[in-house]
């Protein structure tokens, strides 16, 4: 058995375009984002804390480093899920983000969860 499979983590996010709360006209662009943390190793793990990279259409790039996820800083055993919604504005009806979560692992052990680039995109803007 090798150190990667103690720890693994799986990151699924789906977005959506939040239309009552946007505003195209005043470049406000309002998405919803569902995530899926799945504990796939063979130890226990903690999500401690969060980087996001968001894009948007333009290029902009924003960083966003914060503890924990939605005030949670949850502890998932192998085989466990854990799942949240979040949120994000951009100035533009298109962009992407992606990024980590800084979990440690109940040995101790300290290591990165990957967050795979998903898009935020207005509906019909994309083809």
């Amino acid at each position: 058995m090798s150190t990667s499979d103690n720890y693994r983590i799986e990151v699924e996010a789906v977005a959506e375009f939040v239309e009552e709360q946007s505003n195209p006209d005043d470049d406000h662009y309002v998405f919803a984002y569902h995530i899926t943390i799945r504990n796939v190793g063979k130890v226990g793990a903690q999500l401690l804390s969060r980087h996001w990279i968001i894009t948007d259409g333009t290029g902009h790039v924003q960083e966003v480093h914060g503890q924990g996820v939605v005030g949670e800083q949850p502890t998932l055993a192998p085989g466990e899920t854990f799942e949240y919604t979040s949120g994000c504005v951009l100035e533009t009806a298109v962009g992407t983000m992606h990024g980590s979560y800084q979990m440690t692992a109940a040995d101790g052990h300290r290591f990165n969860a990957e967050i795979p680039t998903f898009v935020l995109a207005m509906p019909r803007v994309l083809h």
